[in-house]
């Protein structure tokens, strides 16, 4: 595998660590009060995957001088170590370790979770998702276009919705195996009415950050545009699973207690979308650019 190949496989990976533990710290801070049986298991989840993901950016940063050598040999060439480092990529991972961090100190959370303690640990992970999060706009395609001042917020809240999304779908699965019947639903109603304002503006968000980044249709011809509108598929599917989800199952679930099964399996699947998203994703930013 080359240096190249095996960054585009550790970057995706760390897209999913990075974005469950943003996004867990997201859930516990809307909705962990809530739910005494299954906040604990997020917890740890959020706590896991921020620790993963934290290992995965330095993987990424050191592979980064690897990349430029062409070979492996980079990884233990001191000055192509220090030039990544110094980079604006040095700069956006060395953040995102700083963030994660952040978060992992913060999700040992204490029992009641309504305590100052509690609201304190809860303040101190979510500081450290919004830093992750932030840090995707230090580097890559909108850093460098034209349209930064515009492109940088777009990315920072298409970027904070998918955390909120994918974040919230592992906990949501914990919750439906830990709690009881009254409290799940309550969570479920309380995620509902807020994704269904959120969610829609993801891929809108998505369209107005391609719409300043390619330089004309002619892109979609390209490996770019290609990977642009696989992503913009899998986006669509999602929508329809959660369109299913939030107006099939959760409402059957809150009438008659059942469809549980059916909906930690949308769940899953929702989940498995997600990642091939990510997948897409590592390779469009990580091997191309709008104008190639």
């Amino acid at each position: 595998m080359s240096p190249d190949a095996l960054y585009v496989t550790v970057r995706a990976a760390c897209f999913l660590s990075l974005f469950q533990a943003c996004g867990t710290s997201f859930f516990l801070a809307a909705w962990g009060a809530g739910l005494p049986r299954s906040a604990g298991h997020i917890a740890r989840l959020g706590r896991r995957a921020a620790a993963v993901g934290a290992m995965l950016v330095l993987a990424q940063q050191l592979l980064e001088a690897a990349r430029m050598a062409g070979d492996y040999a980079g990884l233990f060439d001191g000055g192509l170590q220090w030039l990544a480092l110094a980079s604006s990529g040095g700069a956006a991972h060395g953040l995102q370790a700083f963030g994660l961090l952040l978060v992992m100190s913060g999700l040992p959370l204490p029992t009641p979770l309504g305590t100052a303690l509690a609201r304190r640990r809860c303040a101190l992970a979510l500081a450290g998702s919004v830093l992750a999060i932030l840090a995707f706009t230090l580097t890559g395609h909108t850093s460098v276009a034209p349209g930064r001042p515009v492109l940088a917020p777009l990315l920072a809240v298409h970027l904070g919705i998918v955390a909120f999304w994918f974040g919230a779908l592992a906990p949501l699965y914990l919750v439906l195996a830990h709690e009881s019947q009254a409290a799940a639903n309550q969570a479920l109603r309380r995620f509902s009415a807020i994704a269904v304002f959120l969610v829609p503006v993801l891929p809108l968000a998505g369209l107005a950050l391609a719409w300043g980044l390619v330089p004309g249709f002619a892109v979609l011809r390209q490996p770019y545009g290609e990977l642009l509108l696989a992503k913009l598929v899998g986006f669509a599917l999602l929508m329809v699973l959660a369109a299913f989800n939030r107006w099939r199952l959760v409402p059957a679930l809150a009438r008659s207690g059942h469809g549980g099964v059916a909906l930690r399996r949308t769940l899953v699947a929702e989940i498995a979308l997600l990642a091939m998203v990510f997948a897409v994703t590592a390779v469009l930013t990580g091997y191309y650019a709008p104008d190639h």
